[in-house]
């Protein structure tokens, strides 16, 4: 059963330090330099001054048998009133997080929000538009501590093939219109979130927080007609590792997560017998995926330190076809 939508349709969706004054070697754009330490190395850790100044950020990151606590951290979430999101942030919140509810779901995200009380603030925002996403990362901070970041956007999407049967090329708007939301919206919210979670007090270990990301099954194995999404969801992949080296240093990590066919309100749209169709091809369980599977697996990730530069698949060892 194809789960791709008829051609040109659209849906809406879902170094080590050496110590103080020393120097040591570092590569440099594939060259070694000699650099010099700083006497004090705690003054190039992000939000390190703003902590002992008094900035508001002198909490710490507390960690109970090395889990890291989601309790009086903030989480804010993309997507937030989505079927993913919405689930993602019923379960931190139940963790004792309060959680910003990025969305543009105006009616479900003020809904949910008044539901959860005054540890969850709707927050309308687009992922695209930087000023829109900084808006977000500053309300978490109204909150409390920003320590995560959940990317769990949906929104539209086109299927094309690169050639059409009728021989014509696919238009490159609904390429760069897939991309830029499903990948530059999550590097946009991975950067912006990302340098507010550096700014905060470390734990005993160094670390700060985590951003997680959301890819899909279809970044490995993509179905005829998926090619912009596909692209934008392997993008998202190909982020993961490299993010989280760059931001190892500040003591964030980067995780993914590759869902396949989940049950979202907007899969549940298409009807049980379709729905059906759907799982034949899913071994076992041999059902779509929950969205509170979903969330289970991102609180795992936030909470356990030494998971960091992965992208996971959580889809029942289902495999996409062709079509």
């Amino acid at each position: 059963m194809t789960q791709k939508l008829p051609e040109g349709r659209e849906t809406v969706g879902e170094t080590p330090r050496t110590g103080p004054g020393k120097i040591h070697r570092t590569a440099l754009r594939g060259r070694f330099a000699q650099v010099e330490e700083p006497a004090d190395p705690a003054d190039t850790q992000p939000g390190a001054a703003g902590a002992r100044a008094g900035s508001g950020q002198e909490a710490t990151y507390e960690k109970r048998d090395g889990i890291m606590e989601l309790a009086d951290s903030v989480v804010l979430v993309t997507g937030g009133a989505g079927g993913l999101g919405e689930a993602v942030v019923r379960t931190v919140s139940e963790a004792g997080a309060a959680v910003i509810i990025a969305d543009l779901a105006d009616e479900r995200a003020e809904k949910l929000a008044a539901e959860l009380g005054p540890r969850a603030r709707y927050v309308r925002t687009d992922v695209t538009d930087e000023a829109s996403v900084a808006r977000a990362v500053e309300a978490a901070g109204d909150l409390g501590v920003l320590r995560h970041a959940v990317v769990a956007h949906g929104g539209f999407g086109v299927a094309h093939r690169v050639v059409g049967k009728d021989g014509k090329p696919a238009p490159l708007d609904g390429f760069t219109r897939t991309v830029d939301l499903y990948l530059t919206g999550s590097y946009n919210v991975l950067r912006l979130a990302g340098a507010a979670i550096a700014g905060s007090a470390p734990d005993e270990d160094g670390q700060r927080g985590a951003v997680v990301m959301t890819s899909s099954i279809a970044a490995y194995e993509g179905q005829i007609g998926q090619i912009a999404y596909a692209a934008a969801k392997a993008g998202v992949v190909g982020m993961t590792l490299v993010a989280a080296r760059d931001l190892g240093p500040v003591g964030v990590r980067v995780v993914s997560v590759a869902p396949g066919t989940m049950r979202t309100p907007i899969m549940e749209s298409v009807g049980e017998k379709a729905l059906a169709a759907f799982a034949v091809n899913i071994p076992n369980p041999r059902r779509l995926g929950r969205p509170q599977e979903f969330a289970a697996l991102v609180r795992h990730i936030l909470e356990n330190p030494y998971l960091n530069g992965e992208t996971i698949r959580l889809d029942g060892a289902q495999r996409f076809a062709p079509k």
